[in-house]
């Protein structure tokens, strides 16, 4: 099967299947989704979502974090991976939207990633879920599924190479929901430990199955 038909057939299947998808963390604005999106590196979206309804009552926005210190916010994260680190990166980041951004989430990625506990595929969520940019983030599940259906080669070992490859054969049009088919296929359906193929309308496509 040739890339782009391969491409074709895999989109086609993701918008009959998952029409509306989208990110399942839990926000409001661009402050609240960066905040939500830096506390999930290696963490579910479902403690996420636990954790942030008390912190964003408390500090709703940059100005409001900026003013707290790494050890209360720590009291709102520490059920998160990594509490210390990111409760740290939480303040910082907040004082440097307020020094650098006039207190507002900027939305390019070189702008974002300068940003503390902001890297490259924090910045491409932010880009695509809060500003609709055709930027693909790719984290475990986005890494996984694409390898396992073919629609990266078995070359691209790292995160970077993945991405350039998704976004060099998908619609730019398609690219922000991409993000989050591929995101939620492989949290849900081809996950890592046992993947559910009998639920899988792609096995025609899976390096595994073929």
């Amino acid at each position: 099967m040739k890339k782009k038909e391969l491409y074709g057939r895999v989109m086609e299947y993701f918008q009959r299947e998952m029409p509306e998808a989208e990110t399942e963390l839990h926000y409001e604005d661009p402050f609240q989704l960066l905040v939500a999106v830096i506390l999930s590196a290696q963490c579910t979206d479902r403690r996420v979502n636990m954790v942030t309804p008390r912190l964003f009552e408390d500090y709703p926005t940059a100005e409001a974090m900026a003013l707290a210190t790494p050890e209360t916010i720590y009291e709102y994260v520490r059920s998160v991976s990594y509490p210390n680190s990111k409760a740290r990166h939480l303040v910082e980041m907040a004082k440097m939207l307020l020094s650098d951004y006039q207190g507002s989430v900027p939305d390019t990625l070189e702008q974002l990633i300068k940003l503390p506990g902001v890297g490259r595929k924090t910045a491409n969520v932010v880009q695509s879920v809060a500003f609709g940019k055709s930027a693909m983030a790719v984290d475990t599940h986005v890494f996984r599924v694409a390898h396992r259906i073919g629609l990266v080669p078995r070359s691209c070992t790292t995160p970077y190479a993945v991405e350039r490859e998704l976004v060099k054969h998908i619609p730019q049009a398609l690219i922000p929901r991409a993000h989050h088919w591929l995101i939620l296929h492989g949290r849900y359906v081809c996950q890592a430990r046992r993947s559910k193929c009998e639920e899988c309308g792609l096995l025609g496509t899976c390096r595994q199955k073929l």
